[in-house]
């Protein structure tokens, strides 16, 4: 499983120009959902997104954490973080995991991240997505359960 995982001021997701959600101080999430992925690999995702030590504390120091913050988290669905580019021009999505069952990881690790995270926004599944954000820093961290970076 990977995700992008930027330190917002504000993000929201529009589909076909209607608002669907969005958040204030907090996350923006892109969760890729791989072969053979688990809810083990959503747990470890999650509480590693939770607990990311990149909001700045009373001295401007990368101290606290999302929850620390209670700051709000918002999840987009992203299969092309699983793009494999190394071979050709046009990316190769094999990777990524068939829908039904990325649909149940993703729904998990929303779960997960309700149970713990002040406000949990979404994106819907399989949709074309308009994502707009102001980062924050700009702070954008890769994590993969899979790889150590």
């Amino acid at each position: 499983m990977r995700s992008v995982v930027q330190r917002v001021d504000r993000a929201e997701v529009r589909i076909g120009g209607r608002r669907l959600s969005g958040i204030e101080r907090g996350v923006l999430v892109f969760l890729g959902i791989e072969h053979g992925d688990r809810e083990s690999d959503a747990d470890y995702l999650s509480d590693k997104i939770m607990n990311l030590r990149i909001f700045e504390d009373e001295e401007g120091k990368m101290n606290l954490s999302l929850l620390d913050i209670r700051g709000a988290m918002l999840v987009i669905s992203q299969f092309t973080l699983l793009a494999d580019c190394r071979k050709g021009r046009r990316p190769s999505f094999t990777g990524a995991e068939n829908p039904d069952a990325a649909q149940k990881i993703y729904d998990y690790f929303l779960r997960r991240a309700k149970e713990r995270v002040a406000q949990v926004a979404q994106g819907e599944f399989q949709a074309m997505m308009a994502v707009e954000l102001v980062n924050n820093g700009p702070v954008t961290m890769l994590l993969d359960s899979r790889r150590d970076f």
